[in-house]
């Protein structure tokens, strides 16, 4: 049998939980790399997910803090989707994804891992990346690191803007 080692599942599975929402703490900090923040536009940013589903899980947030649709104005509203837009075809160019899931979980009952503050997923696919691994393995297969998708996008987001 062989073993396919993630060790960057244990940091989910054991860090504690950040207090406070992460959304509303990332946005003030200026430590983009860091904090992977790809974009910021005047009502919501772009953020790498640190817990992916696939290379390239980002998600598109409003500043302002709230787990309602309805209570985002729409300016908030026109700025999130041009930049799902503008993500996928970064993503598409870049990285050659073939396909998109586009979302939101709205509540904790949705599946929603941060439900006090709305936000949108762009999750980038390609052809014959479902296989076992998930399933049987509880484990994601991501070919590369957080980091070096980071700079990846971060080049993309100016040179396909």
């Amino acid at each position: 049998m062989k073993t396919l080692w993630a060790p960057w599942r244990m940091d989910f599975i054991l860090k504690p939980r950040e207090k406070g929402c992460i959304f509303c703490k990332r946005a003030r900090r200026k430590r983009d790399r860091e904090d992977l923040i790809l974009f910021r536009g005047r009502h919501s940013f772009v953020i790498l997910n640190r817990f992916p589903y696939s290379n390239c899980h980002l998600m598109v947030v409003p500043y302002k803090h709230t787990p309602a649709l309805d209570r985002l104005d729409s300016a908030t509203y026109v700025e999130i989707m041009r930049l799902m837009s503008k993500a996928t075809r970064v993503i598409r160019r870049a990285f050659k994804a073939q396909g998109f899931n586009l979302g939101s979980n709205i509540g904790h009952s949705a599946g929603a891992g941060i439900a006090d503050h709305v936000h949108f997923h762009v999750v980038p696919r390609w052809v014959g990346d479902h296989n076992f691994m998930p399933i049987v393995g509880e484990t994601k297969v991501m070919p590369d690191h957080l980091e070096n998708i980071y700079d990846q996008i971060k080049k993309a987001w100016r040179k396909y803007s």
